[in-house]
């Protein structure tokens, strides 16, 4: 049955809350910490799509983000630091001392959202983040409405908005992993994007977009993801665009797929390299590798980079993002 149950508590008392959705062939469990998706099922298929948890503790340590929603700003700020409007902001440096990772260590994560809306079907789950939140300017309202809306597709629609301008970048942040195997390199992905993002050491874009063409960056054909150590930004479109299909992942038996829709100028591909041994659901454990990440988003260092999709939002405007997950049996 859909609905909601109880999860657990967090070490300081927090109790988490389980929900439940069905709909057009899924199942889907949602946690009300990090609006995170925590399970997620499809008829006929005899195992979990996505990598989780049974212990609400372990989202807050080695299966951080694992299928929540990140942000204020999803991907990282090189330096925490951007210049807005002529004043200079510094923000919470959580990855590596050297830049701010999706919203900083109290982002949406790890934050207990409120459950506006319920259906059988569908959840819209809301959070409010003070003026000055890991250094943030503004008060921000977040809002996702998660929705089973037919066919195997699961849907993120997700909106804010701000009392001052600040960064804005929402992204899902699910591993998937559709054979159930150890290791997901083997998936066939494929991104319809002519170009990406090269980063330096401490994953900050440097320079402008490079062609895919001729590097193990060229997923514009269906192959496997393969050994390359991608968390990258893969360049979609210069601006929002309609929601339309911009990738796709492929079970290696060539049975099931994930076909990804989004309108977001960007897509992260990462290969979960930081997995490890990590307890996750029915008692599987999860290694390095054991899933793929396929977050829509703008691109990374978006406040620092003018010549990149703006990601500032201002009092009296509204983000939106869309992202829909479409699972396929193939015949």
């Amino acid at each position: 049955m859909s609905g909601v149950s109880a999860f657990g508590a967090l070490p300081d008392g927090r109790a988490v809350q389980r929900i439940t959705l069905r709909g057009g062939g899924l199942v889907a469990q949602v946690l009300t910490l990090g609006a995170t998706l925590q399970d997620l099922r499809l008829e006929g298929v005899p195992h979990p799509l996505v990598l989780g948890a049974e212990d609400p503790t372990q989202y807050l340590e080695g299966m951080l983000y694992c299928g929540a929603i990140v942000g204020r700003f999803a991907n990282r700020i090189g330096g925490g630091k951007f210049d807005l409007d002529g004043q200079r902001w510094q923000v919470d440096c959580n990855f590596r001392g050297t830049a701010c990772l999706h919203g900083g260590s109290d982002g949406m994560a790890v934050q207990i959202w409120q459950i506006a809306d319920l259906a059988e079907d569908r959840v819209v789950l809301v959070l409010d983040l003070p003026d000055g939140h890991m250094g943030f300017p503004g008060a921000l309202r977040a809002e996702v409405t998660i929705a089973l809306t037919g066919q195997g597709a699961l849907c993120f629609a997700m909106q804010a908005t701000s009392t001052a301008p600040t960064p804005c970048n929402l992204a899902h942040h699910s591993y998937f992993n559709l054979d159930d195997s150890t290791d997901a390199r083997g998936h066939l992905l494929q991104v319809a994007a002519d170009h990406y993002l090269v980063v330096d050491q401490g994953l900050i874009p440097v320079g402008a977009p490079e062609p895919v063409a001729g590097t193990a960056f060229d997923f514009r054909l269906a192959r496997p993801v393969g050994d390359h150590g991608f968390d990258h930004n893969f360049c979609l479109s210069d601006r929002v665009q309609p929601l339309r299909p911009v990738a796709s992942l492929t079970a290696p038996r060539g049975d099931l797929r994930l076909v990804v829709e989004t309108d977001a100028p960007g897509l992260q591909v990462y290969d979960g390299a930081h997995l490890n041994g990590l307890p996750g659901l029915g008692g599987r454990r999860y290694g390095p590798h054991a899933g793929i990440a396929l977050e829509t988003q703008g691109w990374p260092d978006a406040p620092n980079r003018p010549d990149f999709p703006p990601a500032i939002l201002r009092p009296g405007e509204t983000y939106r993002h869309e992202a829909v997950y479409r699972f396929e049996r193939v015949t």
